[in-house]
């Protein structure tokens, strides 16, 4: 099994694009990673289009993403949340919280 490098990258002003496997062994590094990219930013959007594995780390990282955001009184979009991401969330019943987040590609 292969594993890809998970990346947060900058498009523009409060525009991210996320990319590789967002699983287990990249959770924490990505966690940090985005909460230094665009943790202090009044908006932000992050693309996961570029995403391709995800596992209930993985979405421990959106949601705690999403949760410092509204805590700090800043809004943080998801785009193009890939479908495993959707269906582990219904699973996992947050599936409200990921889609108030999240806006259409």
């Amino acid at each position: 099994m292969t594993n890809v490098a998970t990346a947060i990258r900058m498009q523009g002003e409060g525009r991210f694009t996320l990319s590789g496997d967002l699983v287990f062994s990249s959770a924490a590094a990505v966690h940090a990673e985005g909460e230094a990219a665009f943790g202090s930013l009044d908006r932000a959007e992050v693309d996961l289009a570029g995403v391709g594995r995800v596992d209930s780390a993985g979405l421990a990282v959106l949601l705690e993403w999403s949760i410092a955001a509204r805590a700090a009184r800043r809004a943080l979009r998801y785009r193009n949340l890939p479908s495993g991401l959707v269906a582990l969330a219904g699973i996992s019943d947050v599936s409200e919280f990921v889609e108030a987040t999240a806006s259409a590609g």
